[in-house]
């Protein structure tokens, strides 16, 4: 049964760093992706790996800042967030693409339920 549980969220000040988990089960060879949607703003890619973490791939307005990894022993996938603004702040999603799915598409088949990230001061 898939299952995407995220963790991490909270307040930060401006400058400050979060990281992010993100519990997968039953998504074996799935590539993994980190997502937001801030108040009245569609969701939108922050960033994802596939399934080796051989691949990665970030919007350019977190790059040089954000780090996505995953430790597939502990079926985890993790956000790294530094440097965070107050424009960071949204709810944040993991999500799961489907073997065989373009690592470039952000279209995914599984979501998590979210967690909410505050920077502010």
């Amino acid at each position: 049964q898939v299952q995407l549980v995220e963790s991490g969220g909270g307040l930060v000040q401006p400058g400050g760093s979060l990281r992010l988990s993100c519990a997968a089960f039953g998504l074996d060879d799935y590539a993994m992706g980190w997502f937001r949607q801030a108040p009245g703003k569609e969701r939108e890619f922050v960033a994802a790996i596939n399934w080796s973490g051989g691949r990665t791939r970030y919007a350019d307005s977190v790059k040089g800042r954000f780090t996505i990894s995953r430790d597939n022993a502990k079926n985890t996938v993790y956000l790294q967030m530094n440097s965070l603004k107050p424009e960071d702040t949204a709810v944040y999603y993991c999500g799961a693409q489907k073997p065989g799915s373009s690592f470039s598409s952000n279209a995914y088949d599984y979501w998590g339920q979210g967690t909410q990230v505050t920077v502010s001061s």
